[in-house]
């Protein structure tokens, strides 16, 4: 039974479900999205999105918690110098999970993970806001009077020859 037990323990004793799920990090702060199962995914959206929190405020000891987390050193520095900066104003949903069907071989629902902000083809499609158009009558009108009066004299002239 599973009574007051606040994560899901994925059927891994702890030294390796903490080193799965790092690995997965990992892997998805290098490569931006990966594929996998839809408990896995859940399981590393609750892992992920304190460290990428952390990476906001850039100092030597968010360094340090974040690498004893993600035990990678390229992990880390590309999570502190490309995605930080560009998750700097969100305050949090930094990752996106999308179901993606079911595994070929043992039927397990699979997803795919992905940071929200690095997905450019979702961020192409996105509405882009048009400006307002504005209104030439008012202009319009104005434009046409000092014409007509310029015609006015020429044409009195032409008369009065």
């Amino acid at each position: 039974m599973r009574h007051n037990k606040s994560f899901n323990h994925l059927g891994r004793q702890s030294g390796h479900r903490k080193a799965m799920l790092s690995n997965m990090a990992s892997s998805l702060i290098i490569n931006k999205r990966i594929e996998t199962t839809v408990a896995k995914a859940k399981a590393l959206k609750m892992f992920v999105e304190p460290l990428v929190t952390k990476s906001k405020d850039d100092s030597t000891h968010s360094r340090r918690v974040v690498f004893s987390y993600l035990k990678d050193k390229t992990a880390t520095a590309e999570l502190f110098r490309t995605i930080a900066p560009k998750i700097a104003d969100r305050p949090g949903g930094y990752l996106r999970v999308l179901h993606t069907g079911f595994r070929q071989g043992d039927g397990s629902e699979m997803a795919l993970v992905e940071f929200v902000d690095f997905n450019e083809a979702a961020i192409a499609s996105a509405p882009k806001k048009e400006a307002k158009k504005t209104t030439r009558r008012s202009r319009a009108k104005k434009a046409e009077a000092p014409v007509a009066e310029a015609q006015a004299p020429a044409a009195e002239e032409a008369k009065a020859e």
